[in-house]
């Protein structure tokens, strides 16, 4: 293409030499060279043509090589999850939009309680159970040692009480004679002349078993049968009807919630930020366990899960990136 238009230009150029030797007038020559700066840009607009026209030719097959790449690398089947309710929004949200890049695979997510999900799990009845805690804690070491863990992510945990209760932080020693029901009012703490309602955790929650350890100091929880549910958005709600109330939850559910008053724990706030400096110890890891290695749909999910499409949305719902946490904040948890 660039020696054809050359050439036009040469011939161009040439002709106005001749005429110009041949007694021409100026304005031939002006002409002339009109006509050659006009041929140039000719060229040039035909040269960007080119390279447009090749560039949109490369992008076009570097779309449909990727395309085709995806449509060979898509799951079938199903997949199968239950368990922690502190997990249930990202695995949830996981699973949309992994559906929505593999047509032909269906994956279903239920709660039940990180209990429920590893004995599910260990059963067989499922293909992912879902835990706030290690196996171990859960189950007998012959049925934990048969599943392989997956972490994905980190979970913080916040005491939560109604906003009306004007109480924004609590001490440790505090928070544990509130959770024994040593502590019965809240004018014993700081706080209005009103009676304390626990909303409680069955034993068969993970939350329950981490927030009893991280906040608690391992002592054990009195028991509310009445206000006893392991779905925090029940928990949610009941906190934010009953001006007494005091439960916990994992911070994914109180992102843009402004229902009820999340507290602070010996005047450090539960955010990602303490948790990743070490400051607030409230936190554990988040498991993905499945019987052995699991079939090939689950373990492309739990890949797609812990994968750099997702990251982002991670930490926008409220849950910890692993590799963010400082060594303090690891440490701290390894010596309990």
């Amino acid at each position: 293409m660039k020696k054809k238009s050359l050439a036009i230009v040469s011939a161009i150029v040439m002709t106005a030499s001749l005429l110009a030797g041949c007694g021409a007038s100026g304005s031939a020559d002006k002409a002339a060279s009109t006509a050659a700066t006009q041929a140039a840009a000719d060229t040039q607009a035909a040269d960007t043509q080119a390279a447009d026209t090749q560039a949109a030719d490369t992008e076009a097959a570097a779309q449909a090589e990727s395309a085709s790449a995806d449509e060979a690398t898509q799951v079938s089947g199903e997949v199968t999850a239950a368990g922690s309710s502190a997990l249930l929004p990202l695995v949830q949200a996981a699973a949309e939009k992994f559906m929505d890049t593999n047509p032909d695979c269906t994956v279903t997510v239920n709660g039940g309680g990180s209990g429920e999900g590893l004995k599910q799990v260990a059963d067989g009845s499922i293909d992912i159970g879902n835990s706030d805690v290690f196996a171990e804690e859960k189950l007998d070491a012959d049925a934990a040692a048969k599943l392989v863990d997956h972490e994905v992510a980190t979970i913080t945990m916040a005491p939560v009480v109604n906003k009306d209760l004007g109480v924004t932080n609590l001490t440790t020693d505090q928070l544990v004679s509130i959770f024994t029901g040593k502590t019965t009012n809240w004018k014993e703490v700081g706080g209005p002349d009103e009676a304390i309602v626990l909303v409680t955790r069955p034993s068969s929650s993970g939350t329950r078993a981490l927030f009893k350890t991280w906040a608690l100091n391992g002592a054990e929880e009195a028991s509310n049968e009445a206000l006893e549910t392991d779905d925090s958005g029940t928990l949610l709600q009941t906190v934010e009807q009953n001006k007494g109330a005091i439960g916990y939850v994992a911070l994914s559910y109180l992102v843009n919630n402004a229902d009820v008053q999340a507290v602070s724990i010996d005047d450090v706030e539960p955010s990602l930020e303490n948790t990743y400096n070490g400051t607030y110890k409230v936190w554990g890891y988040e498991h993905m366990y499945t019987n052995g290695e699991g079939s090939d749909a689950a373990k492309a999910f739990i890949d797609y899960i812990t994968g750099d499409k997702f990251a982002d949305s991670v930490e926008s719902m409220g849950y910890g990136v692993a590799s963010k946490m400082s060594e303090d904040a690891v440490n701290s948890h390894k010596s309990n």
